[in-house]
Order: C-alpha cells, then structure tokens, then sequence
C-alpha cells in the first residue's frame, strides 16, 4: 500500500513540487510522510490555514509534522479573508455554509502557491469521505491529486502507524475545524469504524443484514445526495 501509492505520487507529479494543506489532522499528515518519501523534504510545501475556529492543538500538530519532516511551510490566518467576504458581501451564512467557504479560501490559496512554484496540489481525501461526499466542493475536493483517496478512514489509520506518525494525531477525534467543537463523527451520525464497515458492503455487494437499518438509511443517502461532487458537471451538448 504504502510503496503503491509512493509510486503513483512520483508518477503524477513528474517532477514537479506539490503542495499541500497541513490541518493538524491524520490525513494531511500521512499525505505529507508520503509526499516527502516520494519527491524529498524540499519539494514539498505545506500551508497552514487557520481560522478562528481551529484549535491551538490543530496548530501544535500541523507545526509537529513540518518539524518532523523538515517540509518548507507558511502559516496565515484565513480569518481576515473571510471576514471582507462577509462585509463586503454582506454575506449571512449558516454555520456549515461558512465551513464550505472556509474550504474554498483555503482551496484557493493552495492554488495560488501551486501556480507561483509551478507546482501540484495533493488532496487528502480519503475513500470514506469520496463515497459520502463528505467535503466542500471546490474546496477540500479541489485538488490535483489524491494519494489516499482509494484507502478508508480506518486504512488511513492502520498506514499512519506504519509511518510511524505521532500517536495522539492518529488518536485525535477527526475534524475539520470548521466550526465550534466540530467532529467528523458526530456531524455525520456514525463512527468511521461502522461507515467503512457500510460502505465496504455497499462497494462490494455484500449482504448488508448484519448494519442498523437507520445507519445503511443513513450512508446511503449520504452517496445519493452527494453524486454530483464525483461528477463533472453536466454539459449542454448541442
């Protein structure tokens, strides 16, 4: 697994630097090990992004990998960007339409990075979250390459520890931070243990008699309503 998807970072950055979101969380960190055993310390940059809803915890973890793996990186607060998107807007958005904007600053940073060292993003998105659409389009989905995006949440733990990654990052609850006491589990109703669990069954075809009915319910209307994130969209043809 871990040798696989080396190879295939290698292969789809040609050489190029890549550029990645440091969050502080599992995924960007096994990305960021990955990156650097692929393509060395030197062509990999990793921002961090915060927002006034990030932890000092997300911060001390996201700056604990760029120690670890020597990665050249810059720091800077989203907070002001968001803020003029609001005033000058006058934007009034719930709390999970702000997250979605929060994903797209960043998104468009990252970009902005990529093109001024002639460089790729790497996304870190996994296979759970592909599945259910659990990302912001055009934001945290935004990227031009996805190492992990084959590997479940739990896959992405196990491969962690293979690269020896620090202990209280893989044990940390997912979140994305984007908004208060925020936790990929709670927001989607299910333990990734039991959505991998679902979904593999789903993938597979497997008798799905041994899940809660309300939680086969649950992921698979998370896969419906999300269709549209794994697709192009639709072209008019004339």
């Amino acid at each position: 697994m871990k040798n696989k998807i080396i190879s295939f970072i290698k292969k789809h950055a040609g050489g190029k630097p890549v550029v990645l979101g440091l969050s502080g969380g599992i995924d960007s960190a096994v990305v960021a090990f990955l990156a650097v055993e692929a393509l060395s310390a030197d062509k990999v940059f990793a921002p961090i992004l915060p927002s006034s809803t990030n932890t000092v915890w997300d911060l001390k973890y996201a700056q604990k990998i760029v120690t670890l793996l020597h990665v050249p990186y810059s720091m800077f607060h989203i907070q002001s960007i968001l803020k003029s998107y609001k005033q000058s807007l006058n934007l009034k958005l719930s709390k999970q339409n702000l997250g979605n904007l929060k994903a797209r600053i960043r998104m468009s940073i990252l970009y902005a990075k990529a093109n001024e060292i002639g460089g790729l993003v790497l996304g870190t998105g996994n296979k759970s979250e592909i599945m259910t659409g659990y990302f912001t389009k055009y934001g945290d989905g935004g990227a031009d390459i996805l190492p992990i995006g084959d590997l479940y949440k739990t896959e992405v733990r196990a491969l962690a520890k293979q690269l020896k990654i620090p202990q209280e990052i893989i044990d940390r609850p997912p979140t994305a931070g984007l908004w208060d006491g925020q936790t990929d589990e709670s927001e989607m109703g299910i333990t990734y243990e039991l959505l991998d669990k679902t979904l593999f069954a789903i993938a597979h075809k497997k008798s799905l008699s041994k899940f809660p009915a309300n939680k086969i319910k649950l992921v698979k209307d998370m896969i419906s309503n999300s269709s549209h994130k794994r697709q192009l969209p639709p072209i008019c043809k004339i």
